[in-house]
């Protein structure tokens, strides 16, 4: 059985609802800022990553942003945005960017469920997984380009790398 057969039993759901009953699933810290966003801690191998998911009736987008600090030096921000240019180029969902000010890396996604569609338990739970796992398979390459003094073409090739196992 899968993790939302357990609880959805109506179409009725708010996702922002399944959202939290995902979050109590995994014993993720969380708060549910309003009716219609929640924001959660999720720890990762590399970091703990703040992911926030809001609920637009207006055009019916469960939206998604997962973020982490990073605060690159001034001087390798050009090869950091050519970086994030590649990286969105091999994301099939969703896309990173950086916000200066806030000095956040970003992956952003939205859930368009227009015409009344509603989002399952198990497509949320994706959702914030595929947010999750990107992060991570992206992490090491953004801070070898900001800190490593890597191309972005040598950087990404960590990435690329399948892992297999742990050191």
């Amino acid at each position: 059985m899968a993790m939302s057969e357990a609880y959805l039993d109506s179409d009725d759901l708010h996702p922002i609802d399944i959202v939290e009953h995902i979050a109590e699933h995994y014993d993720w810290e969380f708060d549910r800022i309003a009716d219609d966003q929640i924001a959660m801690a999720v720890q990762g191998q590399w970091k703990s990553y703040s992911v926030t998911l809001a609920w637009s009736g207006y055009d019916e987008t469960l939206k998604l942003v997962c973020t982490y600090e990073m605060d690159p030096p001034e001087d390798r921000m050009g090869e950091l945005y050519e970086a994030l240019n590649e990286v969105n180029d091999q994301c099939w969902a969703g896309a990173f960017t950086y916000w200066v000010e806030q000095k956040l890396m970003v992956y952003r996604y939205g859930l368009v469920l227009a015409g009344g569609g509603t989002a399952t338990g198990d497509q949320i739970n994706t959702l914030i997984n595929a947010a999750v796992l990107s992060a991570e398979r992206y992490y090491p390459a953004f801070q070898l380009v900001g800190w490593g003094n890597k191309t972005p073409q040598e950087a990404l090739q960590v990435a690329i790398a399948e892992a297999y196992g742990r050191a």
